[in-house]
């Protein structure tokens, strides 16, 4: 897979936001290994000299806040400016807050709305003009299996991943006849900074929502260093779904993250089923 990788993207250029660690940062390091250019953004630069040091050929740093569309631009602009194009965008930043949705704050989620979709989306915008004049290249959105499945003491969180999955769906639509490729990545458990330093807990904490969304605190406490998914093998994957010939739509990664979706498509059919009469019946009766 690596040689078909490295055959792929020698001298590809790559975008990619939050790369100071997680995805990102492992990303950025094993595309400079396959040869790539990778535009390294971060909100400090400082926690991304490393790389410059490793693969000062391959690494282009910039200071990107993607909450703040000044500086999108700026990023774009000297991303544009210091390589010509961008072949690859990976919309990395993000974070989780975990909470019953009465427990957390507008000041705790509304931030991460601002990272996990206003930001995407001001910065997918702002490359788009370039992807369609090129009429090629990838853009690479990190969802999550929770942009595929609800779960208590995360609802927030979902919805800023459902919302990338519908915004990934549809731009894929959009620029399929124009050559641009569009996927959008679910990992389940990885072993990243998710529970760690990037994540936040609600401050109120109602009793009520113990055995609920309560678990979800009980988890970022004891998991993290504990996932079953290995970072560096899901980078790699990333790196040859957007090598392929067809690139997916959806990438799930992680064996927990694909038994779980198979099972919630177990539960919609047999709702459906069960339902398809009601469902149906909803419509004008034929002829009318």
């Amino acid at each position: 897979m690596e040689n078909s990788a490295k055959t792929a993207q020698k001298g590809k250029v790559w975008f990619i936001t939050g790369a100071s660690t997680g995805f990102g940062r492992l990303l950025a390091e094993y595309l400079c290994t396959l040869g790539a250019t990778v535009i390294a953004t971060a909100r400090h630069v400082g926690q991304l000299a490393e790389l410059t040091t490793r693969y000062p050929d391959n690494v282009i740093i910039l200071p990107l806040d993607v909450t703040k569309p000044d500086s999108i631009q700026r990023a774009v602009a000297e991303a544009l400016a210091h390589a010509g194009h961008v072949d690859v965008l990976v919309n990395n930043a993000g974070y989780g807050v975990t909470g019953a949705i009465e427990e957390v704050a507008e000041r705790e989620y509304r931030p991460m709305f601002e990272t996990n979709v206003f930001g995407l989306i001001h910065l997918t915008q702002a490359l788009l003009p370039q992807f369609r004049e090129r009429r090629s290249g990838n853009i690479v959105n990190l969802s999550s299996i929770g942009g595929l499945i609800g779960s208590p003491g995360w609802g927030f969180y979902n919805a800023t991943k459902f919302a990338v999955e519908g915004f990934s769906e549809a731009l894929a639509g959009e620029l399929e006849p124009l050559g641009v490729h569009v996927t959008v990545v679910e990992p389940g458990p990885f072993r990243t900074d998710f529970l760690g330093r990037s994540g936040v807990q609600a401050r109120q904490i109602i009793p009520d929502y113990a055995q609920t969304a309560g678990k979800s605190r009980e988890y970022f406490q004891t998991q993290s260093g504990k996932q079953a998914g290995d970072p560096q093998r899901a980078v790699e994957a990333m790196v040859a779904a957007v090598s392929a010939p067809e690139p997916p739509k959806h990438l799930l990664l992680g064996k927990l993250a694909l038994k779980r979706f198979r099972a919630r498509l177990e539960q919609w059919t047999k709702e459906l089923d069960a339902w398809e009469e009601t469902t149906a019946g909803a419509d004008f009766p034929e002829g009318e």
